[in-house]
């Protein structure tokens, strides 16, 4: 045979082992500690490797508790406006229910190089996804959706020049309108900011919370400075954006529980108009 060599030696090499290693006790526990450390090496290498490939799965499982939490967050601030409300004598249109939602998913198909980018996220309207709803990641605000399929949805990017969202000066009451302009992916603009609004570089710059597309207070970018304005009336500031729309991943759609109620009372006159 061609490796029978190899067989008989291999075998005497350890029979030999094994009389050696019998025969004292000394060399029984040499080998032992030996082979505990080999072991151990092998070991550890493996669960590295498969810890490697189930990054993916602890990934998602942290991306859901995160939302759970960020969720917990804003409702609990919208049951803090509420009470705040009611001790100040004023009533309010709202039951003390959570008002808002989360549904995390996996963005499959994403694109920053056009002047009108959309991703793609793999959830749908089997998972109570519909168009309309903001979507976020772990910065910041990054989208609406647009289109929703059964499993899958496409979502109008903030970097879009036809998207404009709501935005204000953190802490303060001061509301603009955020576009992007293209070409740079980290950069977009704040305009129509009344003059006399109180800024300064490096402030925050959080959704206004004057629509159900987004809760207030998610953020959106960072003050850079201010630029010439088309319209003296106006400031107009350069943003830094927070999110990194070249890497997005893992994202969450926002469900308000009130958006039917809300955009049917905004929508009143037109459809009394529409019935006569």
């Amino acid at each position: 045979m061609r490796y029978s060599t190899w067989f008989v030696f291999t075998f005497y090499v350890v029979v030999s082992i094994c009389l050696l290693v019998v025969g004292s006790r000394y060399r029984q526990s040499v080998f032992l500690t030996s082979a505990n450390a080999v072991s151990g090496t092998l070991y550890n290498g493996t669960s590295q490797v498969t810890g490697y490939f189930n990054l993916r799965s602890i990934n998602q499982s942290l991306q859901a508790s995160n939302a759970q939490l960020q969720n917990e967050v804003l409702n609990l601030k919208n049951e803090i406006a509420l009470y705040k409300m009611l001790l100040s004598d004023t009533a309010s249109t709202f039951p003390s229910k959570d008002r808002y939602d989360y549904v995390a998913a996996s963005v499959i198909n994403n694109n920053t190089r056009h002047p009108k980018n959309f991703f793609t996220i793999n959830r749908g309207s089997l998972d109570g996804i519909e168009s309309g709803m903001g979507v976020i990641d772990q910065s910041g605000i990054v989208g609406i959706v647009n289109v929703a399929g059964p499993h899958m949805s496409r979502v109008i990017s903030l970097l879009n020049e036809t998207q404009h969202f709501s935005v204000k000066i953190k802490d303060t009451s001061f509301v603009g309108s955020l576009n992007w302009k293209g070409s740079d992916a980290t950069i977009a603009y704040l305009e129509e900011v009344p003059r006399h609004a109180l800024y300064n570089v490096g402030d925050t710059v959080v959704t206004s919370g004057y629509s159900t597309t987004f809760p207030e207070g998610i953020p959106v970018g960072t003050i850079m400075h201010r630029v010439r304005s088309q319209d003296d009336s106006f400031f107009t500031f350069k943003v830094k954006l927070l999110p990194d729309f070249r890497s997005l991943s893992t994202v969450r759609v926002i469900k308000d529980i009130y958006k039917e109620e809300i955009d049917s009372l905004s929508n009143f006159d037109a459809l009394i108009n529409d019935s006569e």
